[in-house]
């Protein structure tokens, strides 16, 4: 997730506070880990440095100047250039699952129970994202839902590679 982009993003709709552009990314983007407040005011800080945004005024409320920002002409064409660009279609082939297997492997460990283990934390987080998809918005349903399709490829990865450990181990053995 790129925060910077998304600021920008939630910009280019509506000039806006640091507090309501937080709100806004915790509601449509936090998937339940909210963006600090500090993150926010350094990134606003490095792309008004970096001319993509603009403080537009300052009203002072409780003794603290509140900047509304509004995003610059740079930063419009950073975002149109974000949007076009297709996110990367594969995952990295060399993901922490992937490493462990081989390495369980190599070291004369349990990989079988290390893919159990996994398998058993993926379909906890299957019940809770299906739990949380029972009482969410369209926005939330949806994210449990690509969540939800990344845990059922990891899984139907660990059912093969299980099937295949004795092989693998003699591969990376060798």
């Amino acid at each position: 997730m790129s925060v910077p982009l998304t600021l920008l993003g939630l910009l280019e709709r509506e000039p806006s506070h640091g507090y309501d552009l937080k709100r806004d990314y915790d509601a449509f983007f936090g998937g339940g880990k909210p963006l600090p407040f500090g993150q926010v005011y350094a990134t606003l800080g490095r792309l008004a440095r970096d001319g993509k945004v603009a403080a537009a005024d300052s009203e002072s409320s409780t003794g603290h100047d509140r900047k509304r920002y509004l995003i610059t002409e740079l930063g419009v064409t950073e975002v149109e250039t974000w949007l076009a660009e297709p996110v990367e279609p594969a995952p990295s082939l060399q993901t922490v699952l992937f490493a462990k297997v081989v390495l369980a492997l190599m070291l004369g460990r349990d990989a079988e129970h290390y893919l159990d283990v996994q398998r058993t934390a993926h379909l906890q987080r299957m019940r809770e994202l299906t739990a949380l998809k029972e009482t969410s918005t369209l926005v939330d349903t949806l994210l449990a839902d690509h969540g939800l399709f990344h845990l059922e490829a990891d899984l139907r990865w660990i059912d093969l590679t299980t099937a295949r450990l004795g092989a693998l181990a003699e591969a990376v053995r060798s």
